[in-house]
């Protein structure tokens, strides 16, 4: 955590109370200053997994909403444990649902909303507004503030900077009856961020409550089942909502890769001429691999001509498609689920991909990404011996969900990201019903 000093400790307050000991706290009780102008950030930091893995006594606590390598160490031993495929991903909402089936009674501090992560503190947020449901469905609200400063090179408080944080705490329902608590407590002057940290299956009402129009809406379309999350998607992106989507976001450095491979100009005419393309995901969310597939048919200008379901081979269902390029020619395409032994931390996340390109006059390029050396043995199969073959391995960072939230608050990002916004229907169609 990034070094912020703490002019008031986590104080618990009746929540009729909170705006006007904000307002008292800001006027007298900080010396004058006023707090920094930035933004609002309101987070719905629901954290099951890490409960019911403290809940059953498999992790220690405090409670405090962070992807530590020991909850994920803990949520992987899981895994096998609860019965469920080792593909499973760390956050797949099945894994928390059946921690939820067996005993136990361990409990932990929950500190959620009490500290500022040192990737969102950089940027100095006016109000970190945590909304945090419990375990116990019958837990009375409580209601919390803190205020902070970052620190300067001198160690003095920068006062222009300072911020407070303010905790809802209580059952799911609580907090959904309480709701009339936020919208006084969010600066009508500040642009707001509402990041929703948790599966988009969940508490609708809470999520329409929270992301008003107006407000810039976090999202995470790996979390959820696939046509609830590109639906979602789509609706608040033709809204003409601010959206952004990690499960996008993660792709950055494939599509980065892709552009690489491409950028000689030995190759670049070679993109015009894409007759195959296959992309294998982990598990059975296919979201990722839609929207990268979505990415490269609005850029090469492909028309959608159908998508269907597709046979796993018993590892799930895939998606096929057909496209149409520019001069008339089919493009196949498809996704396939695969099986995986240590699967990454959200679902769906990239293995491999293929593209086969069939120039007039010159030797078919075959172009194939992995996420690691040994990973793309399936894509490298079939007929690659007459083939140009050229294979990289895309590096995948391993950036917790504060750092890609903090990357789109340094950038603003009062609209949807362009690209997004173009391959996201483009997904929707692609998803068999």
């Amino acid at each position: 955590m990034a070094a912020q000093l703490t002019l008031q400790a986590p104080q618990s307050l009746p929540p009729n109370e909170l705006r006007d000991h904000l307002e008292r706290l800001w006027n007298t009780g900080l010396e004058g200053s006023r707090g920094a102008a930035t933004f609002t950030l309101v987070i719905y930091e629901a954290s099951w997994l890490q409960q019911q893995l403290i809940r059953t006594g498999l992790l220690d606590g405090p409670i405090n909403g962070l992807l530590d390598r020991g909850l994920i160490e803990r949520a992987k031993a899981a895994v096998s444990s609860c019965g469920l495929p080792l593909s499973t991903a760390v956050m797949d909402q099945r894994l928390a649902w059946a921690l939820g089936q067996r005993p136990g009674d361990h409990r932990a501090d929950d500190l959620r909303g009490q500290f500022v992560d040192s990737a969102i503190s950089v940027h100095m947020p006016r109000r970190l507004i945590t909304l945090a449901p419990t375990l116990d469905p019958s837990r009375h609200l409580e209601t919390l503030v803190a205020a902070f400063c970052p620190l300067v090179d001198e160690g003095v408080a920068a006062a222009q900077a300072c911020g407070d944080a303010v905790v809802l705490r209580g059952g799911l329902g609580v907090l959904q009856q309480n709701l009339t608590l936020l919208d006084p407590l969010i600066e009508p002057g500040l642009p707001c961020w509402v990041w929703w940290n948790s599966s988009l299956d969940e508490a609708p009402e809470l999520l329409e409550a929270l992301a008003l129009a107006g407000r810039r809406l976090v999202v995470d379309s790996s979390l959820g089942a696939p046509r609830r999350c590109i639906d979602l998607l789509v609706a608040r992106i033709q809204s003409g909502q601010a959206v952004s989507d990690l499960n996008w976001m993660r792709l950055r450095t494939w599509r980065e890769s892709l552009a690489m491979v491409f950028d000689p100009p030995s190759r670049r005419d070679a993109l015009e001429h894409v007759v195959q393309l296959d992309i294998d995901v982990e598990g059975d969310h296919p979201l990722m691999g839609l929207l990268l597939a979505a990415w490269i048919a609005d850029r090469l200008g492909w028309h959608l001509v159908s998508s269907f379901a597709v046979d796993g081979d018993g590892i799930g269902t895939g998606v096929g498609a057909e496209f149409e390029r520019t001069d008339g020619t089919t493009v196949q395409f498809r996704l396939m689920p695969v099986p995986v032994g240590v699967p990454r931390i959200h679902p769906g996340a990239m293995v491999g991909l293929r593209l086969i390109c069939e120039a007039p006059q010159r030797a078919p390029l075959c172009v194939i990404l992995c996420s690691e050396s040994g990973g793309c043995m399936r894509l490298e199969a079939g007929g690659m011996a007459s083939m140009e073959l050229l294979e990289e391995v895309v590096p995948v960072p391993d950036e917790s969900e504060e750092m890609e939230l903090a990357r789109l608050l340094s950038g603003g990002h009062d609209t949807t990201n362009p690209l997004l916004a173009a391959a996201a229907p483009i997904a929707a169609r692609l998803l068999p019903a």
